[in-house]
């Protein structure tokens, strides 16, 4: 009953999510705030990836 993403935009979606994941990790940011965003891009993969563009770390 949940929104299903397949295909090439669930391929893209992944990269996406392992792409914001990496910079995350990479970034100048604390601790916490590093978790923060991992953990809501993993659960929450679409709208925390889009959250991410605008809000995550730089």
């Amino acid at each position: 009953m949940g929104i299903e993403i397949g295909g090439i935009f669930g391929l893209l979606l992944l990269i996406g999510d392992v792409y914001a994941i990496v910079k995350t990790v990479g970034s100048n940011a604390s601790t916490g705030g590093k978790v923060f965003w991992v953990v809501l891009i993993l659960l929450l993969p679409f709208l925390g990836f889009i959250l991410w563009l605008f809000l995550g770390p730089r």
